[in-house]
Formats: C-alpha cells, sequence, structure tokens
C-alpha cells in the first residue's frame, strides 16, 4: 500500500494541482462577469515557460538552484499528505518532519528573493516571511492538537483516528482554525500580500523566469494542494469509503470545494493590509490554541 500511496500522491500533486488553480481562475471568472482562461491554462502556462529561455538576473548558485529545491521540498510534503491512500507512503516522518520541509520549501523561496538583488523580490520575501510567521503557529497548534488526541505525530494516523472516532470538540475547533486560515495558505486574496502584483511587481518572483519560473508555479500549486489535503483527510476524513480510489476521489471531492469557496473569497475580497492581516492570524492563533488547551485536558 505504501508504493500506490506514494505514486497517487506524485501523480495528484504532478497532473492535478494545475487543474485546480484552472478551476480557480474559471470561478473567478464567472464571478466578474467574463468568459475567463480555460480549465487547462494552467497546464498551458506552465508548459510555456518550460519551454522559454532561462534568463536570470544574478548569477547567485542560490537564485539559480533555489526553484528546483523549493519544489523538491512541497514534493516530499506531498509525500507524507494523507490524500485518500491509508497508511502513507512509509516515509519515517511525521508532523515534525512535514513542517520542516514545509519551511523548507517556503525559505527557498525567500532566500531566492533576496539573493536576486531586486528591491521587489525582497518585498515580497519579507512579506512572505511575515505571513509565514503568522500562519504556521496556527498550523502548528492544530497539528499538535490532532496529534494529541490521536496519540501519534504521524499525519495518517491522524486522519485514521478522527475517521474511527468521530469529531470531538477540540478537533472541530482545529479544524474550523485551519479552515479560516485556509486563504492564507493559499496565498489567495485577502492574503496574497506576498505576491501582490499592483503593489511589488509579483513580489518573490518577478525576477525569475522561463523553467525556473515554471518549477515555483508549480511548487506553489503543489503547496495549495498540501494545505487543502491536511484539511480534509485529517480534520473531515468522514465518511468511511473503501476501496481507497472511492475515497481518494472523495477527497478530490472536497478539496475541489474548498478551492471554489476560495475562488468565491478571492473574487469578492479586497487585500488586506499587512496589520491587518496580522491581527486577523493573532485572532485565530487564540482560537487554535485553545483547540489545544481543550485536547490536553481531554475534550
Amino acid at each position: 500500500m505504501s508504493v500506490t500511496a506514494a505514486v497517487v500522491n506524485l501523480a495528484i500533486a504532478l497532473l492535478l494541482a494545475p487543474a485546480f488553480e484552472g478551476a480557480t481562475r474559471k470561478i473567478k471568472a464567472i464571478i466578474h462577469s467574463r468568459k475567463g482562461p480555460p480549465v487547462t491554462q494552467a497546464y498551458i502556462d506552465i508548459l510555456k515557460l518550460l519551454a522559454k529561455e532561462d534568463l536570470r538576473s544574478s548569477s547567485s548558485l542560490i537564485f539559480r538552484f533555489a526553484p528546483s529545491a523549493a519544489l523538491a521540498s512541497f514534493m516530499v510534503v506531498a509525500l507524507m499528505t494523507p490524500m485518500g491512500v491509508k497508511g502513507g507512503v512509509g516515509l519515517p516522518g511525521d508532523l515534525v518532519t512535514w513542517i520542516y520541509f514545509l519551511t523548507l520549501g517556503a525559505a527557498m523561496i525567500m532566500i531566492m528573493a533576496m539573493a536576486s538583488k531586486n528591491p521587489f523580490a525582497g518585498a515580497g520575501a519579507g512579506r512572505e516571511m511575515m505571513m509565514l510567521l503568522s500562519v504556521e503557529p496556527i498550523v502548528i497548534a492544530v497539528l499538535i492538537t490532532s496529534a494529541i488526541k490521536s496519540g501519534s505525530m504521524r499525519l495518517t494516523d491522524m486522519a485514521s483516528w478522527n475517521l474511527a472516532h468521530g469529531p470531538s470538540f477540540s478537533m472541530i475547533c482545529a479544524g474550523i482554525a485551519l479552515l479560516l486560515v485556509l486563504q492564507a495558505t493559499l496565498g489567495r486574496l485577502p492574503f496574497d500580500i506576498a505576491e501582490a502584483e499592483n503593489e511589488i511587481v509579483g513580489g518573490a518572483l518577478v525576477e525569475q523566469s522561463g523553467p525556473n519560473l515554471a518549477l515555483l508555479k508549480m511548487a506553489l500549486l503543489i503547496r495549495q494542494l498540501v494545505y487543502s489535503f491536511l484539511l480534509v483527510s485529517v480534520f473531515a476524513p468522514w465518511p468511511p469509503l473503501s476501496p481507497w480510489p472511492l475515497a481518494t476521489l472523495a477527497a478530490l471531492v472536497k478539496v475541489l470545494i474548498l478551492f471554489v469557496l476560495a475562488a468565491v473569497i478571492e473574487a469578492l475580497s479586497p487585500r488586506l493590509r499587512i496589520d491587518q492581516a496580522m491581527s486577523y492570524m493573532g485572532k485565530l492563533l487564540f482560537v487554535a490554541l485553545a483547540a489545544l488547551a481543550f485536547a490536553m485536558i481531554g475534550v
């Protein structure tokens, strides 16, 4: 089962992540009364970038290889994330390893932006860091809540425990906190502060082009998918379905619903200032810590 899970997870991450992005663009276009691009546009964009010349504004090795490192990090995270196949991929990793590689991927993007020596990229890296430092404590708190309830630090064990025992008050609170922070983890309005094209011209990605930009876009799409699967697989795994292809299909439908919701919010919301985003994250952190406290007392 571990080999099957590895193949399924990688296939979903690499082949379906652009499809969810395309669906999001289409929904936004419909809300704005536009025809919009086709659902396959994200695939087209990535393939076109892979065929273009790789122009570099910096000779730094970090600037050159950081996109590949970011994509590799997020692919490892995808391997460890439950995606409807019970048992994971047999990697000796738990939530600490999951968070480590997730943070490593984000760090690669930030240091790549710094290495470009572009002030817009530097501003984007700074905003990315602020969002990371405000979002990750919430994600860590909700994962520790689930670890306490399940008695295990493996994400697959957390999902299996929640599926077997049903919802509890602490897990519901943790799931709500993760749901409310999901828009920020997806990097979408009103939390696309790190990119903000009309303010800092694309932020951390502004100096990348060609294949490296394609790798970065793919890495960010996989990160979006990973966060969504974390929510639906660990905190909303019901109902129990068998065999595993049916469970995977159900998880994909749930993720699609999350992307539709994110697209609607993005289409209707103005961008928040960084101080407004920090204030919002502070309130969500309180909810996540409350869930953790309830889990510790067995609620």
